[in-house]
């Protein structure tokens, strides 16, 4: 499902606000756990503003989530419609990262209490970006799996050349930077997964 920007940066205003109140986090208290200016938050908080990737991964840590939950419908709107096991193509969410131009859909079925999740990127020619992901509460596990052309990882010190098949298995614990050192789109798919606290 591919929504105005405007509309999404709604939907993720709604989502901060609900996590956040879900946790008892003043707005001081989310920037002290994430890293994100109290003011940002609530630019974002208001949807007036379009946050990158960096800025969503951040908060999605400081508030102990998945960033594909920062797209879910908001539970006031996800409870008048029960939950289905099955997410139809037309109605994945699909975000693009103002900053780096990549183009993330989440796959899996929204609301559905599982620990996993599938995310599929399409990342541009030269396309960058860079995650300062720290420790977690849980430990997440992330496969990337490269479907078409080229990426580069940088997990901590490591980089991990990736091409067309390959999958590199990770833990969401340290800085990571995804790169498309290439001239050509890549689509890579990410698997997900949370262990329990």
């Amino acid at each position: 499902m591919t929504e105005a920007p405007s509309d999404l940066n709604q939907r993720i205003a709604e989502r901060v606000r609900e996590l956040r109140a879900a946790k008892s986090l003043s707005l001081e208290a989310l920037a002290a756990k994430s890293g994100v200016s109290r003011s940002m938050i609530s630019l974002i908080e208001r949807g007036e503003s379009s946050p990158t990737a960096v800025v969503l991964e951040r908060l999605a840590t400081g508030l102990g989530v998945m960033l594909a939950s920062l797209f879910d419908v908001p539970a006031a709107q996800a409870s008048a419609s029960p939950i289905s096991p099955v997410a139809r193509h037309a109605d994945q969410v699909q975000w693009q990262d103002p900053a780096s131009g990549y183009v993330r859909r989440n796959i899996s079925p929204p609301g559905v209490p599982q620990p996993m999740q599938i995310v599929e990127v399409h990342f541009p020619p030269g396309g960058r970006v860079a995650f300062e992901t720290g420790a977690r509460d849980a430990r997440v596990h992330q496969q990337v799996w490269v479907l078409e052309g080229a990426i580069d990882v940088t997990v901590g010190e490591a980089r991990h050349p990736l091409r067309e098949g390959d999958c590199l298995a990770m833990q969401l614990d340290q800085p990571t930077m995804f790169h498309n050192p290439t001239r050509k789109p890549a689509r890579y798919a990410v698997v997900i997964a949370t262990e329990s606290a």
